[in-house]
Parts: C-alpha cells; structure tokens; sequence
C-alpha cells in the first residue's frame, strides 16, 4: 500500500511488494542502513530499541536485532515501551542511537522505524539523507562471526521514566493528590496501558478506570486521538462520574483530555494549557509548528515571552525550540516538549503538567477549558495518487493568492486577516493536510473547503 521515507523515518504497511510497502527485506536494508551510518559517526556501536503494541512489532524487532548485532552492535532492547521512554533510555545508556518501532497514530497495518541520534532525538534531515542513500546503495559491510554484536534485555526504563515525571521540579503530586480525581484512560490497546495507569498511581490518583488496556495491537479504534475516535472515552466518562479522560495514541506521544461532560477539551488546548502553567513559573520563550492554534501565541505574549513558529515535524520544532531557547513547545497535535526533561513529545510530562495545572482550579476540567480562547481549526486531508506534482499545485495556489500573506517555509501557510490555512504533505502519510483556523468553525471550513477546491482544481 505504501512506505514513506521521510524526516519522521521509515514507515509503511506490513506485507505486499518490497520497495512499495514495509516488507522484512525493507526493514533489514533500512535498520542495515542507519547501523552502517551510526558506526561511521565513530560515536559508539550501541543502539538501544523499544516497540510499541502494534500486531507486527515483535516480527519488525526480531528483524532490527538481527540486522544490527550482525552489523557488530551492541543491542539494548527495552522491549515494550512508549517513544518518549525510548528517548531517554538513549541518554541513560549513554548510546549511539537508538530505533522506536511504532507507526505512532497510524492504524493497525502500519509499522515504522523511528531513528535517534545519540542525543535521544530524532535525527536530522541531513542525517536522514544520509541513511537513504545507504540504503539505497546497500552500503553495508557486516561483521565477521568474532565481532557480531551482542544483545540484552533492559526492562527498568518505563519505571524510571516515571519516576523522573513524578519528581520533576513542576509536577505537584501532593496538590493532585489532594484532589482525589477519578480519571478514565483510553490505552487504544498499545503500551500507554503499562505506562498511563502506573504514572497516575505515583501521581497519587487511586481511581483509574482503563479502557481497551490488552495489549493486543487490534486497536479498538481508530488510533489517532481525535474526537470522532473517542466517543467510548467521553461515555465511559460521563457513566463513571469521572472527572477527567486521558487519551494517547499506541506510542504515548501524543495526549489529549476530556472534561467530565463528556466534551473534548481540545487536544490543541493540551500544548496551551500546559505551556500557560510552565509560563507562570518560568518566564521564556515557546514554539509550535505553524499547523498549531494561536492560542499559544497570545499566552506566550501574556506572559512576556515570545513565540516562534516551526515547520511541522517534531525534529523542525526541536530545532526552533533550541535556536530560540524555548522553556515549553511542541505540536498542536497534543505533543508536549519540554526541553529540560528531554526534547521529544511526552505524554507522561504532557499529563504530570496538566494535572499539576488543574489542581490549582477550583472547579472542573470544564471550567479550567474556559481559561483560554475557543478558536477552531478545520482538519482535512485529500489523499495523493501517484505522479501528483504538489510543489506545481501549490504554486498556483499561492499566484491565486497573492495578495495574501504567505509563508513557504512548510508548504503554504496563507493568513486572512485573524484566520490562517496550512496546506502541507504529511510526513507519515500519502496525503495533503489542509488545516484552518478561526474564531468561528463555520468560517475555518469553509477557509478549508475553498482550498480543498483549489487544490482538485489545479489537479
């Protein structure tokens, strides 16, 4: 159906033709190539690894070992795990790289290769060009029998991961505590379920009802944390008299909440409220990628700080966010950084935060929602056949529109007046994003229906 080498890695779906889909064979060149790039940095022979619940997991990581102990490198497999975990346990073994293998939101079909630097992030453009071309050229030289590489298990990291969220500086376990909160979590059937729960426990909530917590990879829904794939969160919510609902996506880097009426708070409200609490105790700068609401903005302005846009992908906003020495950033997608814990998206700091934050209001999760502005944003998607020439489409996009602001640092980025539309490719996925924002939803769509109609116009 598709693989996709982009700045998020290597991604497709299981089975089907090698080159066209994420086959065994493309695993191995692909984990053969980015070993092959690791050892030529001269920064070490160890990699560590971690896999989400996915169906395919444990066949793409027998795979990855494989490959990398005959590259000669040492393997740390921290076996299920969650992204952000991954990161740091990069870090703590103090290694050369390491490999996630999730398709994060993606549904059950998709898996995928996500590629750290020695620093625990992703890696760069440049560096991710780099392992292409291997790949390409199947540059690889394997090790002779004496020097293969070894492999050990390290299962301790998703406990430390928690327990550093618990002591972080910011984090108020004994005000949450003392709120008694009983909370329902959608573990969509991947590792949030031996992540969320344990972490809202040393957070002192003794109420957590788990929704689909076998880890079976059949997602019980679709796995991206959006509204129309949460309606059994927002009921489970409302029939347990919950105060809250917590969502992640199978790799728990993305976080969004419910209120205890059942509505969504927003999961581009994640980002704001939690960058309004880090703000209110240190004063700093922000970023997001420019598909995020500019609720962030304003907060950062009130605060006194100043905010700076991104291209979308997590490695661009890292990349901002350590040029203009942001306190807090991330995506509007619910993807929470904060760079003193570690620069990747976090959903366990993401949920130590917001907590820490709800617990200073005196009502519910509800009222805390009334805080911040109700802008909209529209999200939309046209999927791409083959031979699309979207850089020519978007030329003549941006012609129509000349008279209009315009930002190409991503895509096109076109503000009218207040409002704004993004119209990018997707890293993950063969699609265009066309994303619009207003202070009214009618407005934002039809901002977005009108450049959906361009967009099939100059197809």
């Amino acid at each position: 159906m598709a693989l996709i080498k982009s700045i998020s890695g290597i991604r497709g779906t299981i089975g089907g033709k090698t080159g066209e889909n994420l086959t065994p064979l493309d695993v191995v060149k692909f984990s053969a190539a980015f070993g092959s790039w690791v050892l030529e940095k001269n920064s070490g022979n160890k990699i560590v690894i971690g896999r989400d619940g996915r169906i395919s997991g444990a066949m793409v990581q027998q795979l990855v070992v494989s490959t990398l102990t005959g590259l000669g490198i040492d393997v740390i497999d921290v076996g299920l795990s969650t992204t952000p975990t991954v990161e740091m346990a990069v870090v703590w073994e103090q290694a050369a790289g390491g490999i996630i293998i999730t398709a994060s939101h993606n549904p059950k079909e998709w898996n995928a290769l996500k590629l750290l630097n020695g620093k625990g992030e992703f890696i760069s453009g440049d560096d991710g060009a780099q392992v292409l071309e291997k790949a390409r050229t199947e540059d690889f030289n394997f090790a002779v029998v004496d020097k293969l590489g070894t492999y050990s298990v390290n299962d301790t990291y998703l406990q430390k991961h928690i327990d550093t969220i618990v002591n972080y500086p910011l984090v108020d376990v004994e005000g949450i505590r003392q709120k008694n909160y009983k909370v329902v979590v959608d573990v969509v059937n991947s590792t949030g379920a031996l992540a969320i729960p344990p972490l809202l426990k040393a957070l002192g909530i003794e109420e957590v009802i788990v929704l689909n917590e076998e880890i079976t990879g059949k997602f019980a829904h679709n796995p991206e944390p959006l509204p129309e794939n949460l309606t059994a969160l927002s009921a489970a919510v409302r029939k347990h008299k919950a105060d809250l609902g917590i969502a992640v996506d199978p790799d728990v880097d993305r976080l969004c909440f419910v209120c205890e009426d059942g509505s969504m708070f927003g999961e581009e409200y994640t980002l704001v409220a939690v960058a309004d609490y880090v703000l209110s105790k240190r004063v700093g700068n922000t970023v997001s990628n420019m598909s995020s609401t500019k609720a962030l903005k304003e907060i950062t302005i009130k605060h006194g700080g100043e905010y700076y846009p991104s291209a979308v992908g997590e490695v661009n906003v890292v990349d901002k966010m350590k040029a203009m020495n942001a306190v807090i950033g991330g995506e509007g997608n619910g993807g929470i950084i904060v760079p003193d814990l570690h620069y990747g998206r976090d959903a366990l700091i993401g949920i130590g935060l917001f907590l820490s934050s709800l617990a200073t209001h005196k009502n519910g999760i509800r009222s805390f929602r009334t805080r911040y502005p109700d802008y909209f944003i529209s999200k939309n998607k046209i999927e791409l056949q083959n031979g699309i020439d979207v850089k020519d489409i978007f030329e003549k996009i941006k012609t129509k529109y000349r008279n209009q602001p315009v930002n190409t640092e991503d895509g096109l980025k076109i503000e009218f007046d207040s409002d704004w539309v993004h119209l990018r490719t997707s890293n993950t996925e063969p699609i265009i994003r066309i994303y619009a924002e207003s202070s009214f939803e009618t407005t934002a769509n039809n901002i977005a229906l009108r450049l959906m109609h361009d967009i099939k116009e100059f197809m």
